[in-house]
């Protein structure tokens, strides 16, 4: 098993709260290891975003506790009517990310000593702020994960998982139960990727020429994600309207296969082409054929509808869908090979792509 970074920065989070607790001499320093749990994030940017909130959330608990120790004392139903109000309140100013932290102050506070309280409230609210600033610094020391790296990765994944799935179902080659099955994997796998691009967009650069590369490769990584959503609605369509494809004449069916091997094999090229594996100035041969083919098969996809346009079967209007979800996958991978061309054509060495084997 793998440790990943998170889990490093978070152990190493709480030893620095520890440590700095200890070495100031404030009591309880385990307060300052829960904050730091609470405030480990997986980009720099988020880690400013929680330190900005968790310090107006924490500011809200400790005042709160402040207020009911001072005019109601702290019995267990005065710390409970406590967290009601300050949850309400920072619910009210969304910040609901920060409201575990911030009951933690709180009820740390609201623990009354035989010291003075406010001395003991501020001492309190430092240690807890101790362990939020422990976890700044080690996201800021610490190198974030290669979120490129990792989406690059999570794409092709996704995409070679559903190109060889439309690849087995063209040729009947498939159980329906089991595509069925991974349909529903596949699409939480799109779902994981969405989220990893959130993270890479996070991502912050402090260098010109770096912030408009990283700007040009946004714009491809969420194109990619779009054609793989694209070839995976081509993957669902297929699935559902099975026996309708198996009614197509045979050379209408060969025509809408041809086409699919000729779209799928250009897609895995154009994942090569962003990488270097393929050379930047080179059209895809497969997409040559494409062109070829889309009139065509557009055509004897018109003549069918005509030649049945008397019968009461619908089975022409389903596989309507079919044909407008290849459609748009196509104009999507068109669209794709511009993009990577354009952005391996101009300012080659600051648009490098270096995508290395993936680290978990």
């Amino acid at each position: 098993m793998k440790l990943g970074a998170r889990i490093l920065k978070t152990g190493i989070a709480i030893v620095i709260a520890l440590l700095v607790s200890q070495m100031l001499g404030i009591p309880s320093p385990v307060f300052a290891g829960i904050a730091a749990i609470f405030a480990v994030q997986p980009t720099i940017y988020r880690s400013y975003l929680t330190i900005i909130e968790q310090i107006q959330a924490n500011l809200i608990g400790a005042g709160i506790a402040v207020i009911f120790v001072l005019l109601f004392g702290s019995n267990p139903l005065v710390v409970g009517f406590a967290a009601i109000v300050a949850i309400a309140i920072i619910l009210k100013l969304k910040l609901e990310k920060t409201i575990g932290l911030a009951l933690v102050t709180m009820i740390a506070i609201m623990e009354v000593t035989d010291q003075a309280f406010i001395q003991f409230a501020l001492i309190r609210f430092s240690t807890i702020m101790i362990g939020v600033f422990s976890s700044f610094l080690v996201n800021l020391v610490f190198i974030p994960p290669k979120y490129e790296t990792k989406l690059y990765h999570r794409i092709a994944d996704s995409s070679e998982e559903i190109l060889k799935w439309i690849r087995l179902s063209m040729r009947h080659a498939t159980e329906f139960h089991l595509l069925k099955k991974d349909l529903e994997r596949m699409k939480e796998k799109l779902i994981k990727v969405d989220q990893l691009y959130l993270l890479y967009k996070e991502e912050r650069d402090y260098f010109k020429k770096n912030t408009i590369s990283k700007s040009r490769k946004l714009v491809i990584y969420r194109q990619m994600i779009s054609t793989a959503n694209r070839s995976f609605d081509i993957l669902k369509r297929i699935n559902r309207y099975e026996n309708e494809i198996l009614q197509l004449p045979e050379e209408l069916k060969n025509s809408i296969k041809g086409q699919l091997d000729c779209l799928l094999t250009y897609h895995e090229q154009l994942l090569l082409k962003f990488i270097g594996k393929m050379h930047p100035h080179t059209d895809s041969e497969a997409y040559q054929d494409v062109c070829l083919h889309r009139k065509e098969l557009l055509k004897r996809m018109l003549t069918e509808i005509q030649n049945n346009s008397e019968n009461e079967n619908v089975q022409n209007f389903h596989m309507l869908h079919i044909f407008s979800a290849i459609f748009l996958y196509d104009e999507h991978l068109e669209h794709l090979e511009k993009l990577i061309t354009s952005f391996q054509s101009y300012h080659t060495d600051e648009n490098e792509v270096e995508i290395r084997e993936e680290e978990e």
